[in-house]
């Protein structure tokens, strides 16, 4: 593989939570094997720096009919595999906010402990996540520097990171979340998990075989 397998994960999304948690029950070296990027809906600095790329967003905000939809069928997917679900209320959402102290956490080598801490407190309790205050506390439970995470949204390299992350989202045609690629494979939503799973094994066998003739030729 020319570049590594890699998904794009929102807070926002219900879906993009229980995808990644059944990829990581059924392959825990999801982490070390796959490039994670954050996705969400850009404020309008984020905006700004995507313009400067010459990037954008290929997400379209949903209509009533399709969120009154998603209430019904993440309630179903929820009691089907078995995860307790609170389904939180977002007014005027700040997405940088998590997002971006996501990136943070990631610098720390800890992008998965503080991922887990926010789906959490999101998807299990129903908390707004988007909130300094909430923000801050769900942190340091779970052993981080509650003023540095929050922070990370006013650090322009954390901001530059990313506009990063959603201009590859922009190239890699990212219209809904989660969304998985491995080689030119492209898979969008938790029904496709199983179909990312077996492109991802297959990717993987042989790159692992390419390698080992690579070593052989080496050694003779």
């Amino acid at each position: 593989m020319r570049r590594p397998p890699r998904l794009y994960f929102s807070f926002r999304s219900p879906f993009s939570w229980m995808a990644l948690r059944r990829l990581e029950e059924r392959f825990p070296q999801a982490p070390e094997v796959i490039d994670y990027y954050p996705f969400w809906g850009p404020d309008k600095v984020t905006e700004a720096a995507l313009e400067e790329r010459g990037s954008g967003m290929h997400y379209v905000q949903m209509s009533k009919a399709k969120h009154l939809y998603i209430l019904q069928d993440t309630k179903r997917l929820s009691q089907q595999f078995g995860y307790r679900m609170t389904w939180p209320v977002d007014i005027d959402p700040w997405w940088e906010l998590p997002h971006l102290a996501w990136l943070q956490a990631r610098r720390l080598g800890r992008a998965q402990d503080f991922y887990r801490a926010v789906t959490e407190a999101r998807w299990e309790r129903g908390e707004n996540v988007c909130e300094p205050e909430v923000l801050h506390r769900i942190a340091e439970a779970a052993g981080f520097d509650g003023d540095a995470m929050v922070a990370a949204v006013d650090d322009p390299e954390i901001r530059a990171e990313g506009a990063d992350a959603l201009a590859a989202a922009y190239d890699d045609d990212v219209f809904g979340i989660p969304y998985f690629k491995v080689g030119p494979h492209r898979f969008w939503g938790v029904d496709r998990l199983d179909a990312f799973l077996d492109a991802l094994a297959t990717a993987l066998e042989k790159a692992a075989a390419r390698a080992a003739a690579q070593e052989g030729r080496e050694k003779a």
